[in-house]
This record gives structure tokens, sequence and C-alpha cells, in this order.
């Protein structure tokens, strides 16, 4: 397990039967985990969008006699000290956040049988249907393009609508088997319900989120963590990307003509002059 600060939350949840608002919490801290040791009840029940007295509950939950003896606990298992943290300027920050949740995203992967479990999935589905929305739309795009030259039949679904569950019934018609879904903060009502429109339809759904405790983990058959950064306006997702390129890899590590895919990509592109060396 990880020793950073969304590794020793995601270990402090587990073993625990959380109701939905628990969870909601849970999240909420994984997230900001940083921030959590410094954050009073009324601060994270604003964060998560829950009541006060269900912080207190969910802290009792864990075992602790209430939030003040939950956040004492989390102050004295973070490293980093209020004044440390003053120490960097918020980019600075934001970008040591990221190598937090890069650490933590290389600590997971010590155990590489989810990835390749993940990667058998998605070698085998054909066609494979990519799902990304909003936040996240930008990293399916960035996996089906790389998928689409060693696999056969990518299909990147990085639009929702009312065309959503028509395109998810075609893919399974040609004999789609699983899908992969990029799920980012904050999560479309849509995709959680595109996953279970999926899962309904029987298809295996592997899920990139930024916590196990993502409102599409309900509906996912495989979830692998990937934290984000929360410390700028706008969410940084490095991490994500990042397994993205990994699930790539164990995909790819499955079909036995990814090399020769990417060869005659590659002689193809020579002669077409497509790139500039």
């Amino acid at each position: 397990m990880s020793d950073s600060p969304a590794g020793r939350l995601q270990a402090l949840f587990e073993g625990h039967r959380l109701t939905p608002t628990q969870r909601r919490i849970a999240h909420c801290m994984v997230r900001r985990a940083a921030d959590v040791p410094f954050l009073s009840s009324v601060e994270l029940a604003e964060l998560a969008g829950v009541s006060q007295p269900s912080v207190t509950r969910f802290a009792v939950a864990l075992g602790f006699d209430g939030y003040p003896a939950l956040r004492k606990h989390l102050r004295e298992s973070v490293p980093v000290a209020a004044e440390e943290r003053a120490e960097h300027n918020e980019y600075q920050q934001a970008v040591l956040g990221e190598i937090e949740n890069l650490r933590h995203l290389a600590e997971l992967l010590a155990d590489p049988s989810p990835v390749e479990r993940a990667g058998r999935l998605l070698a085998a589905s054909r066609p494979l249907p990519v799902l990304g929305l909003r936040a996240a739309s930008s990293q399916a795009r960035g996996f089906a393009y790389f998928a689409g030259k060693v696999h056969p039949d990518v299909r990147l679904l990085d639009e929702g609508g009312s065309m959503l569950d028509d395109r998810l019934d075609a893919a399974v018609r040609a004999g789609a088997t699983a899908l992969l879904c990029f799920a980012l903060p904050r999560h479309p009502r849509e995709v959680v319900d595109a996953l279970a429109y999926a899962r309904s339809a029987g298809l295996a759904v592997v899920t990139v989120a930024e916590s196990a405790f993502a409102p599409v983990a309900a509906h996912s058959d495989l979830l692998i963590p990937a934290a984000v950064g929360t410390g700028l306006a706008f969410d940084t997702a490095c991490a994500p990307m990042l397994l993205g390129r990994v699930l790539l890899e164990a995909m790819a590590d499955e079909l036995p003509d990814a090399q020769a895919r990417l060869e005659e990509f590659d002689v193809k592109a020579a002669a077409r002059g497509l790139f500039v060396d």
C-alpha cells in the first residue's frame, strides 16, 4: 500500500462496509487527501455535499470516537506539516501533488495482475468500445488513437446523448465482449447510466477512475484507480493518462500481431510522408 496521503486513506477505508453517503465522503477525502487533515467537519461536509452529522457518523463507522479523533489520526500519520506545505507556491504544490499520485500508481502496479487481466479482456473484445465523456474524453481519445494501431477495431465513445446506448448496442451486436471506460470527476450521470447499461448488455467493464470509491465503481467489473490532482482550479490527470498507456501496453502484449501492425503502420507512414523527422 502506498505511503502517500491518498494511499493511507485507502488503507484506512478498506474492510469497512460503507453506506453510499459514507462512500461519497471517502471519495472526497481521497481526492483531497493532502488537505483533509486540516479541514473541519463542516468544511469536509461542504466539499462532499453531505451533512455535518454524516461526517461524524462516518468517523464513528471507521472506529473513531468522532471526527476530531479521525482528524487527529490523519494529522499524526501525514508527514507533510502545514508549514512545509507553505514552502511551495500553488503551482509547485500542484506538481508535487501529481508526483505523489504517480508514486502511488507505481506502488499499485507492484501487483501487475489487475492490469494483465484488463489487457486480456481488452485484447479479446472485437470491437473494443472506449468510453470517456467530458473531463475524461481526452483520456479516452488518447487511448483509442494508439490502440487503433494494434487493435483491429476500436470504437471511441466520447459523446453522450441518446445515441450512446445505440452505439453500445451496435458494438455488442458486432461481437464486443468488454468496454474500457475512463471516468474522472465530476462524474456525468450518463457515464454511470451507460456503464450500467453496458453490463446489462453483457459487456465486461474495465474502468480507470480516480478512486475505488468513485460513483462508477458499482458498475465496473474491474476498476483500477489513478488519482487526479486537485491543487489547481481544474483537476489534473497525469496518473490516469499514464495508467491508460500501461493498459495499452498490457493489451498489446495479448495481441499476437501487434508488432506486425505497428511495423505496417510505420511503412505506410513513411511512404505517405506522414511525419516530419
